[in-house]
């Protein structure tokens, strides 16, 4: 059994968790641009982003499904269904991984694209403009993609303690 003030820790760490990932959330669907032809860009325009999206709003949800579990274990310290909370924690973090993942190789990739279709167009009027509103574009996934980095820290944080608790209150098959 941890210690009452590692419980209560760790609902501090759910909340980060939360407050990450919904800050991400936050960032990706506020950023948009219009582009000098009258093109419209948002994160619905990349698959990857998309992909980013969900799996920032999944790791949200899951977060704010266990926050009154976490705060009931910090006052009483046997979990009611330690399996569950170990499985969750694992699946949700190996998501926002592979989310973090598709979202800083996309943004690299496409800001690579960009400066170099800046640098081959460089006499066209208005490209610095178009540069810059893309690069801006780019930089707040990255601000999105990286709080969601944090929320994938913390709840990898949260899973080594799921499991340290599981393995000190269930005997697998190899222990009896």
């Amino acid at each position: 059994m941890a210690a009452k003030s590692v419980r209560i820790g760790c609902v501090g760490v759910w909340l980060v968790t939360v407050g990450a990932s919904g800050g991400s959330v936050v960032v990706l669907v506020t950023n948009h641009f219009t582009s000098l032809d009258g093109t419209k860009t948002s994160f619905k325009s990349f698959i990857a982003f998309r992909y980013l999206l969900s799996t920032a709003a999944i790791g949200c949800l899951y977060a704010l499904i266990q926050l009154p579990f976490a705060t009931y274990y910090a006052y009483n310290p046997k979990k009611l269904i330690p399996t569950f909370h170990f499985l969750g924690d694992q699946i949700v973090v190996l998501l926002m991984a592979s989310g973090v993942g598709a979202g800083f190789a996309v943004s690299l990739e496409l800001r690579k694209i960009v400066k170099q279709l800046a640098e081959f167009f460089a006499d066209v009027p208005g490209i610095d403009v178009e540069k810059s509103n893309n690069l801006k574009f780019l930089d707040k996934v990255n601000i999105s993609t990286a709080l969601l980095l944090v929320a994938c820290f913390c709840l990898a944080l949260l899973s080594i303690f799921s499991s340290i608790n599981r393995s000190t209150t269930t005997r697998g098959f190899f222990f009896k």
